[in-house]
C-alpha cells in the first residue's frame, strides 16, 4: 500500500523498509482501507516530500505533527494544501509572519509550498498519514519511527541544515539533532491557539536564510506565487 522511497533517501533508509514496524504499518493501512476508512493524503502522495527534496538538496526541515485531516488537503507535505483548498488557520499565521520578516513578501493566494520543497526545504511530518477528520489518528502506527529516523539520517549524513522546530511535539526531535553541525530554530507553534505565545515575532524565515548565508549557501525564496 505504501509507494516507494525516493533513490537518494532509499540509499540511506532501505533499511527501515525491512523492519517490523514498518510491515505492521503497511498492514494497518492496507486493512483500514479495506474496511472502507478513507485515509489522507493518497497513496501516491504519502512520500511527496521525498520526491521533491532528495537528501542531497535537504537545506531546511520544517517540521509538522500529521497531515491535514480535510478532503483534498494533505498532500504529503507539512503544513502545505493543494491549490484550491482554503489556506489552513496554521499556515495563514505562518504567511502572516512571513510579511513581517521578509522584506517584500506579499501573501500567496494559495496554501501549496512545492516551491520550498524544490528548494530544499523538506516539509516533513512526524506522521505520514491520518484518517479523515481524526487529527492524531495514525499517531501511535509506527509512523514516528521512521520520520524520527529520518531526521537522525539528516543530522549524521548532512552539514549546515536548518531544522524549523515549532511547537512541543517537533521540539521533542531535536535530542536527534546534532547542533555541532546544524542549526536548530524553535518557537511556539503557528496554530491559533498558540501563535501568540512565541511564533509570531520569532523571525525563523530571516534567520534561516542568515544562517545559510553565513555558511555559503543559497538562500531559500519564501514568496509563493
Amino acid at each position: 500500500m505504501l509507494v516507494k522511497l525516493e533513490a537518494s533517501w532509499l540509499t540511506f533508509l532501505h533499511p527501515e523498509f525491512e523492519t517490523e514496524y514498518m510491515q505492521n504499518l503497511r498492514q494497518f493501512l492496507y486493512q483500514q482501507q479495506q474496511n472502507g476508512t478513507i485515509i489522507y493524503p493518497q497513496n501516491n502522495t504519502i512520500f511527496k516530500a521525498f520526491e521533491l527534496t532528495p537528501i542531497n538538496n535537504v537545506k531546511v526541515v520544517i517540521l509538522g505533527q500529521d497531515p491535514y485531516h480535510g478532503p483534498g488537503q494533505a498532500h504529503g507535505l507539512s503544513f502545505s494544501v493543494q491549490k484550491g483548498v482554503s489556506t489552513p488557520p496554521s499556515l495563514k499565521n505562518i504567511y502572516k509572519e512571513l510579511v513581517n520578516d521578509v522584506l517584500g513578501f506579499k501573501n500567496p493566494p494559495h496554501g501549496d509550498l512545492t516551491y520550498w520543497a524544490q528548494q530544499g526545504v523538506l516539509l516533513l511530518n512526524s506522521t505520514l498519514t491520518v484518517e479523515a477528520n481524526k487529527p492524531g489518528s495514525h499517531q501511535k502506527a509506527g509512523w514516528q519511527n521512521f520520520t524520527n529516523e529520518v531526521i537522525k539520517t539528516i543530522s549524521n549524513q548532512k552539514q549546515n541544515v536548518v531544522f524549523i522546530l515549532w511547537g512541543k511535539f517537533a521540539q521533542a526531535q531535536a535530542t536527534l539533532i546534532d547542533t555541532k553541525k546544524h542549526c536548530v530554530i524553535q518557537s511556539a507553534h503557528p496554530s491559533p491557539f498558540s501563535a501568540h505565545r512565541g511564533f509570531l515575532g520569532s523571525k525563523p524565515f530571516s534567520k534561516t536564510n542568515n544562517y545559510l548565508r553565513k555558511n555559503g549557501l543559497k538562500e531559500i525564496d519564501w514568496q509563493i506565487t
